[in-house]
């Protein structure tokens, strides 16, 4: 497998901004965007969940519904290249059907191997982080996930000249009933995480003022 350098990793992050005003002349090619979308498929996630859906927004008319509850992307929405709603699993406890199925997909399929699985699980979400309190807690902990799979989709686009923006401001239930509407997912099984616009910039953005390394790590030996 061919390497890249750690500088040239570095330089993409350095290119990253979050863009606000997005070129509507171009677009990401299909084969690019694919790209973007593989990056998050590939993600890791909490036991290997992967409790997330992409919902890729190119509907014009959507997106003007979007436009009025969408306060974080209102500058975006029209010229953005690409719109997704990262969509997180509700209700994913370590007895349902779901995370079943993701011990299925990771090749545990003997009843001694679910059963460890299971067991872990329980321990994990009921013990560890008690993240099995209630529906919230475990959409929360879902939504966690979805947000390794943003990082890595905004990241990889900077490697190859793509801008993007990660939204959060939006009225969540608004944007659910609007998205649920078009019956692109089962909000009783699924609900918005977070949102991210893909494109290119129209402008040149000002480099963001960051802390020092030495700022934010801290050493234990």
């Amino acid at each position: 497998m061919a390497h890249i350098t750690p500088q040239q990793v570095l330089d993409g992050f350095h290119y990253r901004a979050s863009t606000r005003n997005y070129d509507p002349t171009r677009k990401i090619s299909p084969e690019d965007f694919n790209y973007i979308l593989e990056l998050g498929r590939l993600s890791p996630s909490s036991v290997g969940s992967e409790p997330w859906q992409f919902l890729v927004i190119q509907n014009p008319e959507l997106r003007q519904k979007l436009k009025p509850v969408s306060w974080g992307m209102a500058t975006q929405i029209d010229d953005a290249s690409h719109v997704i709603a990262i969509l997180a699993k509700k209700n994913a406890r370590y007895d349902s059907a779901f995370l079943k199925d993701s011990m299925i997909r990771r090749g545990l399929v003997n009843e001694e191997q679910q059963a460890f699985a299971f067991e872990k699980y329980r321990k994990f979400q009921t013990e560890d982080t008690t993240i099995a309190q209630s529906e919230q807690t475990l959409f929360d902990w879902a939504s966690k996930q979805t947000y390794i799979a943003l990082a890595n989709m905004l990241t990889g686009a900077a490697l190859v000249g793509i801008d993007s923006c990660p939204i959060e401001g939006f009225d969540y239930a608004a944007v659910n009933k609007i998205l649920a509407e078009t019956g692109a997912f089962d909000p009783n099984e699924w609900g918005v995480s977070v949102m991210a616009t893909f494109g290119y910039r129209a402008k040149e953005i000002k480099p963001k003022a960051r802390k020092a390394l030495e700022e934010v790590v801290t050493w234990i030996e």
